[in-house]
């Protein structure tokens, strides 16, 4: 792609995670974001960011130590944790109002949370995970699949779980279903400190660095003096898992100096350890900016 037209789409970015065709409404959100993090759409590969809109087909991927936040029309959160790979498929052309769809998590731990004013909307949602596949009726699920096998806990609600052609219901709150690779699957009870080990695998907490899309501290990753070196600062942050755009500013001489920022961040605190993860990933003398 030539330099112009690969500038006019950083310059872009930005815009286009808070603006997508209006003529369908999109399936999922992306809430928060501890980078890195990706999405596989359409052949292409992009650094997942706060604010950006969903579609079927989409393969979200998080990297180590990485957590994301995703919310469904339906009013929905899912939670990812690190290493996670997670597939999201449905035909509702109002997902809004009625969603009808599939989950699928390839890899890594999951939390699927209905908001409680949310319980009434219509929903048909299955979620895959490994070699189980979850029929939602509950409204509080976490799940885990690895190279061990597959584990999914019902915090609250009701779920329907089948695995190999049998099919398991479960309505107690505070039980798991344990399927360990090539072994049978068991039901047990998850006791509160097992399950805050758990939610920790998930959950992004202060201190975390986890980007939104309405911080006001960003990340500088680097400057430069023409767009072809701009690019090059950006492509980095951008393979690395670190959504960023290009901000031109312009200088006494008349001409302009392009500035590569990443992330929003709701305190500098945030942004510092945001910095130092993208610093480790990419050698970018980063500084924290508001």
């Amino acid at each position: 792609m030539r330099p112009l037209n690969r500038l006019c789409t950083a310059l872009a970015t930005g815009i286009l995670l808070v603006s997508t065709a209006s003529w369908a409404a999109a399936p999922a959100t992306v809430e928060l974001v501890q980078a890195p993090a990706w999405v596989d759409r359409d052949g292409r590969t992009l650094p997942l960011a706060a604010g950006m809109e969903l579609r079927s087909g989409d393969l979200v991927r998080t990297g180590d130590g990485a957590r994301a936040y995703l919310m469904l029309a339906e009013g929905s959160r899912v939670k990812l944790g690190e290493a996670a790979r997670f597939g999201l498929h449905t035909r509702s052309m109002q997902p809004q109002k009625t969603f009808r769809g599939a989950l699928d998590v390839i890899a890594g731990a999951f939390r699927f949370t209905t908001a409680k004013l949310k319980k009434s909307v219509p929903r048909d949602v299955a979620i895959r995970v490994g070699t189980a596949t979850i029929g939602i009726r509950g409204t509080d699920v976490w799940g885990k699949t690895d190279k061990d096998g597959d584990l999914v806990a019902l915090l609250e609600g009701k779920i329907e779980i089948t695995r190999a052609g049998q099919a398991t219901e479960m309505s107690q709150a505070m039980t798991y279903y344990d399927a360990p690779r090539g072994r049978g699957a068991e039901v047990k009870s998850l006791d509160p400190e097992s399950f805050a080990r758990l939610a920790r695998q998930t959950d992004i907490v202060a201190g975390d660095g986890a980007a939104g899309s309405k911080g006001k501290w960003t990340l500088l990753a680097g400057s430069a003096a023409s767009q072809e070196a701009a690019l090059e600062i950006y492509d980095q942050a951008q393979d690395a898992g670190f959504a960023a755009r290009i901000r031109p500013r312009a200088v006494e001489d008349g001409g302009w100096r392009y500035e590569v920022a990443v992330g929003r961040y709701a305190s500098a605190a945030e942004a510092e350890v945001a910095a130092a993860r993208l610093k480790a990933a990419t050698e970018l003398k980063t500084t924290v900016v508001r």
